[in-house]
């Protein structure tokens, strides 16, 4: 890019029209794209971390599981509440505190929520008793729920149209690159330290990083459609002066058609949800995802304890070297199994745009629903092509739910309310999903002592083809700029 750019022209827009906007070469040349500013890539890294700490602190608690449960003493009922306490955090979270940034701003709930999951982790790796670690657990959800639609909403309004799916799952890949390291932490602890509250090392090492992103976030701007929606355009034009700042500069003028900004507050209530405009998108934002979650968080935190009731790799507990042992083979064969989910979303940053994100949301839902019909038929199989099928079926549905539902979910909960409750909206699908997800953490291991793991991977079968009828019934496809999403009511579509 060189000083002799120029503008395509200098009247008054919208505020995605200014962000979507190319340059032009001196000889009229147009570009098809305006590249990234240094502000946007701040606010996309920045976002990317709070996805991070979630894969990272969630999954980390399955694999650190059996230590705490030694270290503590617990039975079933208090491991059930260990495991899925901090999902219950995050559904109260998102709605509790997400929502929050309708009112008060992105930046400013940007910031208080990874203030409070610093907190909290602190909290947690000094913990003295089981109630105190399941009020910092408690405490890190609320942190992460609230991260789910502000962090969503901090990058989808801060970047181009054409870029936004891509940029948006980017950053959701970051939930499983976080639940990789996870493992990764937890293999390089156990090996260092073999000793029973080794697990206070693995969420302790997060601390210092969660620190620097709230410093970070300090220095980044607040969105200017929110600026815009409580109608305080002034400062809209401002902040989007300093997020589209460049050299050389352009747009040069930013001044925001008046006219179509509207101060539009609305109530946040059940009520404004489920009204004739928005009961389509709260469903398509929330349902899919409550039944997603179910079965992402079901084998995501269990999946050391599936391998090993169907594997048999769990050997008798005779010492705590017989514990660290069995810990630290579950968190290898859950680290590589979780690369899959790395691989399913970039291969969905790669195919959003062009494929939608409804087409992918339903292929995914079917995969997932495949990949589980093949791990549960491997318990009627000889040794040798139960291990092969079993790990195939895994594979499978970790690869197919990073594609589809467990990233076009979350993409679709930020994209296809409206600015003014969009943070709201986004916030409580992201609830309603997690209510999926701690009914899965809380009931799973009961379950799988009841009814037995095939029929629980059966269940979770129709689960999956349900995720599939919902998308297609309540689809409203959310490619392109937010603000012609907001004022059209878009018609069925794929």
């Amino acid at each position: 890019m060189t000083a002799g750019v120029m503008e395509p022209g200098n009247g008054k827009r919208s505020i995605q029209d200014y962000i979507d906007e190319a340059p032009t070469w001196p000889d009229g040349t147009p570009l098809h794209r305006a590249p990234m500013t240094s502000m946007q890539w701040r606010i996309w890294i920045l976002a990317v971390a709070g996805k991070f700490f979630e894969g990272l602190i969630i999954f980390m608690t399955g694999i650190a599981l059996p230590l705490i449960v030694q270290d503590f003493g617990l039975g079933a009922e208090q491991k059930g509440i260990i495991a899925a306490v901090g999902l219950f955090g995050i559904l109260i979270g998102a709605t509790a505190l997400g929502g929050l940034s309708d009112v008060f701003g992105r930046k400013r709930m940007f910031i208080f929520e990874m203030v409070l999951f610093v907190l909290f982790l602190i909290g947690l790796t000094l913990s003295q008793g089981f109630w105190w670690m399941v009020i910092c657990l408690f405490g890190i959800g609320l942190a992460l729920g609230c991260d789910y639609p502000t962090a969503h909403l901090v990058i989808s309004e801060a970047v181009p149209s054409h870029g936004r799916g891509g940029l948006v799952l980017g950053a959701f890949a970051f939930q499983a690159v976080g639940a990789i390291v996870g493992a990764g932490l937890a293999i390089v602890v156990l090996d260092a330290y073999h000793s029973i509250d080794a697990w206070r090392w693995m969420y302790a090492a997060a601390i210092i990083p969660a620190f620097l992103v709230i410093l970070g976030r300090f220095f980044i701007c607040d969105s200017p459609h929110w600026l815009a929606s409580k109608g305080r355009v002034d400062e809209a034009e401002h902040e989007t002066r300093r997020l589209l700042h460049r050299v050389p500069q352009y747009p040069k003028n930013i001044e925001l058609d008046r006219e179509h900004l509207q101060h539009q507050v609305q109530k946040h209530g059940l009520g404004v949800l489920f009204n004739r405009d928005n009961r389509r998108a709260t469903l398509l934002a929330s349902v899919p995802w409550f039944l997603q979650d179910l079965g992402t968080y079901g084998i995501g935190i269990f999946t050391p304890v599936i391998l090993g009731s169907i594997l048999g790799s769990s050997h008798a507990v005779h010492s705590l070297n017989d514990l660290v042992s069995n810990v630290l083979i579950s968190a290898k064969g859950t680290a590589l199994l979780d690369v899959l989910l790395v691989i399913g979303v970039l291969v969905a940053i790669a195919l959003v745009e062009g494929s939608g994100r409804i087409r992918l949301q339903i292929i995914g839902f079917i995969g997932c629903a495949v990949g589980l019909g093949l791990a549960a038929l491997s318990l009627a199989m000889p040794d040798g092509i139960k291990t092969i099928l079993l790990f195939a079926g895994f594979m499978l549905f970790n690869f197919m739910t990073n594609l589809g539902p467990n990233a076009q979910t979350y993409l679709l909960a930020g994209e296809v309310f409206p600015t003014a409750i969009r943070g709201y909206g986004a916030g409580f699908a992201a609830s309603f999903a997690k209510v999926g997800a701690v009914m899965t953490a809380f009931l799973f291991p009961i379950l799988l002592h009841s009814i037995g793991t095939q029929l629980l991977l059966i269940i979770l079968v129709g689960t999956s083809l349900l995720g599939a009828v919902v998308t297609w019934v309540f689809r409203v496809e959310t490619r392109g700029s937010l603000e012609k999403i907001e004022r059209m009511r878009v018609q069925p579509q794929l």
